[in-house]
């Protein structure tokens, strides 16, 4: 089975790559980006049945830092 963890800074918390790259599209032209926010998808193949609390688990013990980043975790 696989499961999708997508980690994105919370609202509030400064985003330095997002602005980075809303400046870039800019430079480039692309006019009318309001905002950007960059964040990590990471992908896990694990043996079927794996419990979703030991997925949320691993997302709270390593894979997001909970001060700062919030996820999102899609299981297929």
């Amino acid at each position: 089975m696989k499961a999708i963890v997508t980690v994105m800074l919370k609202n509030g918390v400064l985003d330095p790559q997002g602005e980075a790259v809303k400046s870039a599209l800019g430079g480039l032209g692309f006019s009318g980006v309001n905002s950007v926010r960059q964040g990590k998808v990471i992908e896990l193949d694990l043996a079927e049945g794996t419990d979703p609390a030991v997925i949320d688990e691993m997302c709270n013990r390593l894979l997001v830092n909970a001060v700062i980043e919030s996820y999102q975790l899609d299981i297929a």
